[in-house]
């Protein structure tokens, strides 16, 4: 009788796996979420509606009209005044961050359409030194706020900077916020409306300048808003802070911002701001 040896090896077939890239997990819940459709939601998590982080070009496209946008002041370029050096020299860390983010500098500035409502706009991107606000960026927010002035346009910016001034450019940057106030003050006075909106996260220099200078103060959820980090505080303070200190929820509670607007409503929150105040 014959016999049929069995083969014990398996065929050499190549496993298909996920494709990376597919999931990503939530910084909100730690969930594994759909890319798409986080994508799809604005980068809101679907689980538990945590906003991501955006950037600066999907600002513009979440918030203005499409293919209304116009930058403004794209020739102004950061230098090294000081030739500040850490662990790499700020000239090179410049570059690096140029050319990681598509980027010039931290803040965007122009003009667009919302609901077909025309603006001033502005937003600042943390993924570009923690979207901190150097000379570049105080000059492009002042001059977006003098052609706001100019112009009568509503004045829009999205703040998201967790840096504050930047230490690489010293006073040069610290100076940035009053120079970019008063410009702010100078709007105020020809009656022009500013609408700030609070990103995660908006930090130091800029929550205590222009971002919480706005007529009217919009924040994402659950955003961190404030000066020094809550770690900070604590050991300064060597106090237990509230729960939630530092979030946007907080902060409405206790008048610091007028309004939480998740990102999906946004621009027809902005649009109908416009339309009540007669701008």
């Amino acid at each position: 009788m014959a016999t049929v040896e069995s083969n014990s090896e398996a065929p050499n077939t190549k496993k298909r796996g996920i494709p990376e890239g597919l999931w990503i997990k939530c910084p909100g819940c730690l969930s594994s979420v759909y890319r798409k459709e986080v994508q799809r939601r604005l980068n809101v998590c679907p689980k538990c509606d945590h906003h991501l982080y955006v950037s600066a070009a999907d600002r513009v496209e979440q918030v203005l009209d499409e293919g209304t946008f116009e930058a403004w002041d794209e020739q102004l370029r950061p230098t090294d005044p000081l030739e500040f050096a850490d662990r790499k020299r700020y000239a090179e860390r410049l570059l690096a961050e140029q050319k990681r983010t598509g980027l010039v500098d931290a803040a965007l500035t122009g003009t667009g359409m919302i609901r077909a409502r025309r603006v001033a706009f502005g937003v600042t991107d943390s993924a570009f030194i923690m979207g901190s606000m150097g000379s570049v960026v105080g000059e492009r927010l002042t001059r977006l706020i003098e052609r706001a002035t100019e112009q009568n346009l509503p004045l829009i910016i999205i703040s998201g900077s967790g840096g504050g001034a930047r230490m690489h450019e010293g006073i040069l940057s610290l100076m940035q916020m009053a120079k970019v106030s008063a410009a702010l003050a100078r709007y105020h006075e020809s009656g022009g409306l500013f609408i700030s909106v609070l990103t995660n996260p908006t930090m130091g220099g800029v929550a205590a300048s222009f971002a919480s200078l706005g007529d009217l103060c919009f924040a994402e959820p659950k955003a961190l808003i404030g000066f020094a980090g809550p770690r900070t505080i604590k050991a300064t303070i060597g106090i237990e802070l509230p729960e939630g200190f530092q979030t946007s929820e907080f902060l409405l509670e206790h008048g610091f911002i007028d309004r939480i607007v998740a990102r999906d409503r946004l621009k027809s929150e902005i649009a109908r701001v416009i339309d009540y105040c007669g701008k």
